[in-house]
């Protein structure tokens, strides 16, 4: 697969801001009336490397064992400079409370990690690595999925697809399910069904003070509320998720191409349609360079519930102007997804990621891929001068590949929600905006082009580490309410990062 289709594939995805990181921490129970909750046990974990090993079910690597060069690497080859102390594969919640104990006896720093595709590189760090990616299981029971936290989306996918139903969520099929839905998860089907968070009914959390709890609606719904779109890493490691689920059937990817003379038409034309159009299609605009064509590319890419060949009769319509190319075809909902996804004709493990990444399967070929990303959250159609302003960063910087922005339409079942009925706050916006590039140079000037067009929101999945004003752009009027909720129940800080809540 060419490595402008990985990059597709993996924005599609919704990388996992965090790569897993965990969630805010639940209590069983609500305090009694009038009493105070107990106060939190003190750490008794282990003191040392070797009492930790001894301690897992799972594998502890450090650096002098022959796998710790694979197992610090991470999607975006450019972190593997970073040199992890200790990683942890946890393959029980148990696991996970003797690294949370560890680390803070040791006072060292932790980070958690399920896929692994933090644009940051916040999935690892020079103290522990906590990866989740051994708590893999997925269970159907009944219009509910019970789902470990370490599952990656093609085998949510597939052992869902079995059963004849799904979940919303991203496409990057080694995209870890943890963090796409701690951040609130944006995917091809999310207009029809709502975000990922928005399907889901209660998390099991490893707390700061190492109890492994359950959050739901009826227990603590405040933390429940934090959960759902308030970011990874902040509160403690999510280890179970339960889902509910919609039932599937054949779908219809499609994807229509304009002439680059086109491409403001293109884009004035979409942007006006796709955020009003039916919930049952889903659409992408993406703008890539093309070094051998000699102009950039602008293309629409779409997933329909039913048949397309409507909808891309009214983009038509409203861009006022014919495609030069279209596809369409009808597919089983788990070819789509691997269509989707950037590994249309191959295996569930040939969809698995290779050389070193977490959770890999002997088999896996998806490659890793080298780049940075930045986003937006758009509010407002962009006026013609940010059009014009945009294009002219592509026409001028067609030199280099795999530079790309990509506008991921919303609305429909995503703006049913309310901003505050749960942490993610962009329910009014028409697109996400994502800028992909492997120099951040150019990335750097495309995104401070839009910024006083776009600016003033952003997706927490695609964390910025340059971003200004972060907590404002990724939590809006949420973010008092999640201040609170980290002083509550992670006083010491001890999941902390460079934009920790």
């Amino acid at each position: 697969m060419e490595r402008r289709a990985m990059l597709k594939a993996a924005a599609l995805g919704g990388l996992g801001g965090l790569g897993g990181l965990g969630v805010a921490g639940c209590s069983d129970e609500g305090p009694p009336a009038r009493r105070r909750p107990p106060a939190p046990p003190k750490p008794t974990g282990p003191a040392d490397w070797n009492a930790l090993e001894r301690g897992l079910d799972g594998k502890l690597v450090r650096p002098s064992d022959a796998s710790y060069g694979e197992a610090r690497r991470l999607y975006i080859p450019r972190y593997d400079r970073v040199r992890p102390a200790g990683i942890a594969y946890c393959e029980t919640p148990q696991d996970v409370a003797e690294c949370v104990a560890f680390a803070t006896v040791k006072q060292m720093p932790v980070a958690v990690r399920c896929g692994g595709h933090s644009y940051a590189g916040w999935s690892t760090g020079t103290g522990l690595v906590i990866d989740v990616s051994p708590m893999d299981a997925v269970r159907r029971d009944g219009d509910r999925a019970a789902v470990g936290a370490g599952t990656r989306l093609i085998d949510l996918y597939d052992e869902l697809g079995d059963g004849g139903v799904s979940v919303p969520s991203g496409s990057c099929p080694t995209v870890g399910v943890a963090g796409l839905t701690l951040g609130g998860g944006l995917g091809v089907t999310s207009r029809a069904y709502g975000l990922s968070c928005d399907v889901l009914e209660s998390v099991d959390v490893v707390t700061a003070d190492g109890r492994v709890l359950t959050c739901d609606a009826r227990r603590n719904p405040d933390l429940f509320w934090a959960c759902r779109g308030g970011g990874g890493g902040n509160f403690g490691v999510a280890v179970a998720f339960t889902f509910r689920t919609h039932e599937v059937g054949d779908v219809t990817p499609f994807s229509m191409r304009w002439p680059w003379r086109k491409a403001a038409d293109a884009v004035r034309g979409w942007q006006r349609w796709a955020p009003a159009a039916p919930g049952e299609v889903w659409t992408s605009l993406h703008l890539d360079t093309n070094p051998d064509q000699g102009v950039p590319d602008i293309e629409v890419t779409g997933l329909a519930l039913a048949g397309a060949g409507g909808h891309m009769e009214r983009l038509t319509a409203a861009i006022g102007t014919d495609p030069a190319s279209t596809t369409a075809q009808s597919r089983p909902y788990m070819d789509a997804m691997k269509f989707m996804g950037g590994c249309a004709g191959q295996s569930v493990e040939q969809c698995h990621g290779q050389g070193g990444l977490p959770g890999q399967r002997p088999g896996g070929a998806f490659p890793r891929t080298e780049y940075s990303g930045k986003s937006h959250i758009a509010y407002r159609p962009l006026p013609d001068d940010a059009i014009g302003a945009l294009l002219d960063r592509f026409e001028k910087g067609n030199g280099v590949r795999n530079r790309s922005v990509l506008m991921d339409a919303m609305g429909a079942a995503i703006a049913r929600v309310g901003p505050g009925d749960t942490a993610f706050p962009h329910r009014k916006g028409l697109f996400c905006v994502q800028y992909l590039a492997p120099d951040d140079a150019w990335l750097s000037a495309t995104h401070t082009a839009m910024e006083p067009h776009l600016g003033g929101a952003a997706y927490v999945n695609y964390v910025d580490a340059d971003l200004h004003d972060w907590a404002h752009a990724y939590y809006g009027p949420n973010l008092d309410r999640l201040r609170k909720v980290k002083a509550a129940h992670d006083p010491g800080r001890l999941f902390r990062f460079p934009q920790a809540v």
